[in-house]
């Protein structure tokens, strides 16, 4: 019996205790239903917003990298203001969440060293625009197209469409080389001929293939010269200028050509030879 009585008075205490504070919970049950309506609401604002944002810069014919990098950083901005009013909404002090936060943004900073490195280096990215989407780039050892400028890293696709992603501080880090940047590039051959081979020829040859494809521009006019004496071939250079999206079209068009174009004329592209001298002694002759 006294079992039954400590349950049956327990029952009528949290009975008594819910009655006593309805008003209490009630005020508790609203604003925790708030603040998770303020979580849910605000963060579809916040996409929202995002995304006329990003409309916007498309409208105006914003690089989509930039574009990327911008439309995250206000996303990531904004769902942080809506997490304060949430947080607010169910009593917690706005200016005690100000300083936690803070205080837990300079232990997460002094513990994530490299990813605000990657952030501040996204933002000079962007800034400075040493390269823009689509472009074809080297980053720290990486060649390929760009993707996108993320907050903290940046995105190629390889011409093997292999995706690397590369942080952004290696990319302020390292040397960029954008190689769409101008609307022109120099194709840069290196051919070699036999010493037999007579020279001036051999230039009419190379300087008439050059002057005659007509994806290589007229000027600057194309160059072609005698670059060194190897130790087994005179290297003529072969540089010509052509726009910048037919530089790969171009230089794999002039190898054969070229090669067919010398072995027309007669003159020897000499490759590494070995000879072998085998000697017999007297005791086997």
């Amino acid at each position: 019996m006294s079992e039954e009585n400590t349950v049956v008075e327990g029952a009528k205490w949290a009975q008594t205790w819910l009655m006593d504070n309805q008003d209490l919970l009630t005020q508790y049950g609203v604003n925790i239903i708030s603040a998770l309506l303020i979580l849910v609401v605000g963060n579809l604002v916040v996409k929202g917003l995002a995304n006329s944002m990003a409309g916007v810069m498309r409208k105006r014919n914003m690089d989509n990298a930039v574009m990327e990098f911008l439309h995250g950083f206000v996303r990531y901005l904004l769902f942080v203001i809506v997490l304060i009013a949430a947080l607010s909404r169910v009593g917690v002090q706005t200016a005690s969440v100000i300083a936690i936060l803070g205080a837990a943004g300079l232990a997460v900073g002094l513990a994530l060293q490299g990813s605000l490195a990657n952030f501040a280096a996204g933002v000079l990215i962007v800034m400075f625009r040493p390269f823009k989407s689509g472009d074809y780039v080297e980053l720290a050892g990486v060649a390929g197209s760009v993707e996108s400028i993320q907050v903290f890293s940046t995105v190629l696709t390889t011409p093997d469409n292999k995706m690397v992603v590369v942080p952004n501080g290696s990319v302020i880090s390292s040397p960029i080389t954008n190689y769409s940047k101008h609307a022109t590039r120099r194709i840069d051959l290196t051919i070699g001929v036999a010493y037999s081979a007579d020279l001036k020829k051999t230039k009419a040859v190379l300087t008439d293939i050059v002057t005659q494809h007509p994806l290589i521009i007229k000027d600057p006019e194309p160059n072609v010269a005698v670059m060194t004496l190897a130790d087994s071939s005179v290297n003529f250079v072969v540089r010509p200028w052509v726009k910048t999206e037919d530089y790969w079209s171009v230089y794999f068009e002039l190898l054969p050509t070229i090669k067919e174009a010398l072995d027309e004329n007669g003159i020897e592209i000499p490759f590494p030879q070995m000879s072998v001298h085998v000697e017999r002694s007297e005791s086997q002759a």
